[in-house]
């Protein structure tokens, strides 16, 4: 039998490949191990701080150019801003932060993004392994003290085990309930030599297998109460927009007909100019969201947590019978601060593709009439026009106007909008009016100050092409001000809005409600130059004074789409945020502006 001229020289290949021996792996430091393996996640930008315990890695990031190291100033902002560029693009961020206070430094970032959770890798250097429990120079326990604020960490031993160790913590930071994994690396294990046998393709980890696929017998009874409603309500959190099911939750909220309501986390989730928008709910919510949070009958939870920022009291909100649905990824919050009727564990995409499926597949209809009576009373108290302001006034900046004349500005624009925490930040939320998801970037759940300026660059540099703003307050961005610095060295230009009311608003608005108006340390006595302070940074700074000129300053600074631009908004000093329920009251228990103090 012949074969032909191929098959012989496949046999002949063949035969050489037995006959030659097995090249050895190559062998590599563990830092390069790291880089590689960093590389292989496909990392592009990693925030970090040098220092003595993390050399070895930082020489490795010299001698290769797949990923794009950004020096900050501070080790709480590589973290802010590795969260920022993970919560705009859903990627996972990663930072890297030295020993002891390096990695102290890092905890507010890691407590930041685990409160919202949100999908990072931070690397942290540690003594070397000999050294590790000898109190030496720079050293902490990494693990335990990061243990309350991470979804996991690992301490890696041998250099061997750090391929395997990156693809577990990527794998852990994007999948189930995202959150933060801290890999902590001592110094000799970065710097021993290994064979290095490539990045691992896949990982399997025994005990952990988070559910995705909810199950099919609570989604079809969650259908059931869904058609079977009179007053049904859609409260989407921040885990739709997590795990990308914003599509679907249009798709069934457009289906049934029925309101919706987002969280802070979950602004864009559904669009803010669709007339089933109620606004955001909770304790600075609209009166129509809170009112229709207290009075439906069925209520589907998609990816949110009834945390006490939405709900306010417990026993107030479960005063009033209603069937609850809570699909959420994370078994542990269902059922936490209220009991639900329908449990459905798994990813919010996949639960609503099945449920949309069943819905199609049905020939049942919601009840016209009584949705139409319910709509009817919805638009009653609408009729309310909760977040009204003084917006003729001449004399003053309020604060609400520079959000609502932004958001003019650019609603129909590539825009992203970072905040800090406070009064701006619910201001930011109320009058800036999101149609799309992972365009609203803010700390929600820990509300962690300075994190506005950190955010804006990490998302910068994963869309160049965008404009980036933030909106933040005279205290807030003091806490991360430095960062200025690295916007100038990476040519990262964004535009910084400070509502600056001398106060901090916040604190001051509890005071004056709360403390029969003992502003105890709520005021800024000595405040910088910002436009001096700017300018010394390398950007450019504007003083604007004046309403006529809020709109005029705006235009001007986003002409300058190279530079770094920070407009310092005098805004009055008396404004609170509106509707807002107290501490401890029910979410209709609201007080609706100052004749309710």
């Amino acid at each position: 039998m012949e074969i032909s001229k191929a098959e012989y020289q496949s046999a002949a290949d063949a035969a050489q490949r037995a006959n030659t021996p097995a090249q050895a792996p190559t062998e590599l430091m563990g830092a390069d191990i790291l880089i590689k393996s960093l590389a292989e996640e496909n990392v592009k930008h990693l925030w970090g701080y040098p220092g003595g315990a993390v050399l070895y890695i930082y020489d490795a990031l010299y001698r290769q150019d797949a990923v794009q190291h950004v020096l900050v100033r501070h080790e709480q902002a590589a973290v802010h801003a590795a969260d920022g560029y993970a919560r705009a693009t859903g990627d996972v961020g990663v930072a890297l932060v030295t020993s002891g206070p390096g990695l102290t430094n890092a905890i507010t970032g890691l407590a930041t993004a685990y409160m919202d959770s949100i999908p990072m890798v931070v690397i942290s250097g540690q003594v070397p392994t000999p050294a590790i429990g000898q109190d030496a120079f720079q050293e902490c326990d990494t693990v335990g003290i990061t243990r309350p604020v991470v979804k996991h960490n690992f301490l890696v031993k041998n250099a061997e085990d750090i391929a395997i160790t990156v693809k577990k913590a990527f794998h852990i930071a994007r999948s189930g309930r995202p959150g933060p994994v801290v890999i902590d690396i001592p110094k000799d294990v970065s710097f021993k030599k290994v064979p290095y046998n490539g990045y691992p393709e896949t990982v399997e980890m025994r005990s952990y297998n988070p559910v995705r696929k909810g199950h099919s017998g609570q989604i079809r009874k969650a259908l059931q109460y869904l058609l079977a409603a009179k007053r049904p309500y859609i409260y989407v959190g921040g885990g739709a927009i997590l795990s990308n099911a914003t599509d679907e939750v249009r798709a069934l909220a457009n289906k049934l007909g029925y309101p919706v309501t987002n969280t802070l986390m979950g602004l864009g989730a559904f669009p803010a100019s669709d007339p089933k928008f109620l606004g955001m709910l909770g304790m600075h919510g609209t009166v129509e969201a809170n009112n229709a949070m207290q009075n439906c009958d069925v209520l589907i939870a998609i990816g949110a947590r009834f945390d006490d920022r939405v709900i306010g009291n417990v026993k107030h909100f479960m005063q009033n019978e209603r069937k609850i649905i809570h699909i959420d990824v994370d078994p542990s919050v269902i059922s936490k601060r209220v009991k639900v009727q329908v449990p459905i564990v798994g990813d919010c995409k996949d639960v609503l593709i099945e449920l949309l499926s069943m819905l199609d597949e049905s020939n049942e209809k919601p009840d016209a009439e009584a949705l139409q009576q319910w709509w009817a009373q919805i638009d009653g108290w609408r009729e309310r026009k909760c977040l009204d302001y003084d917006r003729g006034n001449q004399d003053v900046i309020k604060p609400q106007y520079v959000v609502e004349t932004l958001w003019n500005m650019t609603k129909n624009d590539d825009v992203y909008i970072t905040s800090d925490v406070g009064q701006h930040q619910m201001w930011a939320a109320q009058y800036y009016r999101f149609d799309e998801p992972r365009r609203w970037i803010n700390s929600g759940g820990l509300g962690t100050m300075g994190v506005g300026i950190p955010y804006a660059m990490g998302i910068k540099l994963a869309k160049p092409q965008s404009e980036v703003f933030t909106i933040t307050g005279e205290g807030s961005v003091q806490m991360c001000i430095q960062e200025l610095s690295t916007c100038k060295q990476y040519d990262t230009p964004i535009i910084i809005c400070a509502l600056n009311n001398r106060y901090l608003g916040m604190v001051r608005q509890w005071q004056e409600i709360e403390y029969s108006g003992r502003y105890s340390n709520s005021y800024m006595d000595a405040l910088p130059d910002f436009v001096k302070l700017a300018e010394a940074y390398g950007h450019v700074g504007m003083l604007i004074e004046r309403p006529q000129d809020v709109e005029g300053a705006l235009r001007e600074a986003r002409k300058l789409k190279d530079r770094t631009v920070f407009l310092d908004f005098r805004t009055d000093p008396t404004e609170n945020v509106f509707p807002m329920v107290q501490a401890g009251k029910g979410i209709t228990e609201m007080l609706l502006g100052a004749d309710d103090l």
